[in-house]
């Protein structure tokens, strides 16, 4: 036997964040418990667990401390409050049955211990670590989480020094703000005046990357870190270096031309890749996207189905978005984007179409009170959220009681 399990429990300073192991004696986890106990290193002394002095719980347990123990005033959170909750938390998941009681003799754990500097309240540091070594052991002894769980959180779940913040569009429709206007001054006061919601998308313009360069994605990080920022670069060559330049200025995803030759999308794909972004292609004055995409070996992430605004200054007539579901097809996230003149009133044809995204510019960017046409476009989309949701939740999609094991 040979299995993990963490938990993390209570509040700072207080939290217990538990890292375990349990295995056979005769095996790895046997000799990585001997090695401890003999060879301790200075400052994160390994020591028994038990649940008072002279009774050492059982299957033997040895705690190790994360933080360095620097004197008595930690000591004595290690062995107090912290060592008698975890010896109790053993002690009761083998009474309970979640650790086989015929087996006692035959394993040992590895609890890897997280103690606060500042923590001071003893009766938490007790109860902190009692939960959390017990849910910890929970979770090893039934193989938590599978694979398939760790498919559907990994994109949900913020880690909680990082913040909760949106990686992979998972849950269209998702409205995109189009900041092209090229004064950066007006267009970071628009992404501090966005409602909080996960179906929300911000672009970084290809007029506003243009006058300031690619540094304005982190000028717009700045302002809202949790946001998903798209760089619209409309590469049209380098693909590879333009993707990794919108990466390392912190965008999600980055804007490549249709126009490109293949060789350039494919090469911005791959890098998109491997920097962990999106690539999207923009289908602005190609005159076939099925086409094109089918002659890609590397699809794109996205495709954006792009009227101009020339082409709408012009008076062209705002036509069909063309074979969504096709497109959709040839994309690797199937997801396709619409943008050119979207309107209240054209959203819900937009939608009907098949289109995952909604680009809108002018509209929400130059706008005066860019929150209320925000609110009202994510309305249309059935994607609002009220204020009052907004200040109890946060992040509303993210938002849940974290009791699963």
């Amino acid at each position: 036997m040979y299995k993990v399990g963490e938990a993390l429990v209570g509040d700072e300073p207080n939290l217990a964040h538990i890292d375990l192991v349990i295995g056979e004696k005769d095996g790895p986890v046997g000799q990585a418990f001997l090695n401890g106990i003999s060879q301790p290193s200075k400052g994160h002394t390994p020591l028994l667990s038990v649940i008072r002095p002279d009774l050492q719980t059982k299957p033997s347990t040895l705690i190790v401390p994360k933080v360095t123990v620097q004197g008595m005033e930690d000591a004595d959170k290690a062995f107090g409050p912290v060592q008698e909750g975890v010896a109790r938390a053993v002690a009761d998941s083998v009474e309970e049955g979640i650790i086989p009681k015929d087996r006692t003799e035959e394993l040992v754990i590895i609890v890897s211990v997280f103690i606060h500097p500042e923590a001071s309240d003893f009766q938490k540091l007790n109860r902190f670590n009692y939960g959390a070594t017990r849910l910890a052991i929970r979770r090893a002894m039934e193989e938590f989480p599978s694979i398939d769980k760790v498919f559907e959180e990994k994109d949900k779940a913020g880690h909680p020094l990082m913040g909760t913040r949106t990686v992979k569009l998972r849950n269209p429709p998702y409205l995109q703000v189009a900041m092209d206007k090229p004064s950066l001054e007006q267009q970071l006061n628009v992404i501090q005046e966005l409602p909080e919601n996960d179906h929300l998308i911000v672009e970084a313009g290809t007029p506003l990357i243009k006058k300031y360069g690619i540094s304005v994605v982190e000028k717009l990080r700045e302002k809202n870190d949790s946001t998903f920022i798209i760089a619209d670069l409309k590469t049209l060559d380098t693909g590879h270096l333009e993707a990794r330049m919108a990466a390392d200025a912190g965008a999600d995803g980055v804007v490549v031309s249709g126009l490109a030759d293949k060789n350039t999308i494919e090469k911005a794909t791959r890098e998109a890749d491997k920097c962990g972004i999106y690539c999207i292609v923009d289908t602005l004055n190609v005159s076939n996207p099925v086409v094109l995409l089918k002659e890609l070996e590397e699809k794109p992430h996205i495709v954006e189905l792009h009227r101009g605004i020339d082409q709408e200054y012009a008076g062209e007539e705002h036509s069909a978005w063309g074979d969504i579901p096709t497109i959709k097809e040839l994309t690797r996230e199937n997801l396709v984007a619409v943008a050119g003149g979207i309107t209240k009133d054209t959203i819900r044809e937009a939608l009907e179409s098949g289109a995952d995204i909604i680009v809108v510019g002018r509209a929400i960017a130059n706008s005066k009170d860019p929150e209320s046409k925000t609110r009202d476009f994510l309305e249309a989309m059935g994607k609002a959220y009220s204020k009052l949701e907004e200040e109890k939740f946060g992040d509303i999609e993210q938002f849940r009681w974290r009791t699963d094991f």
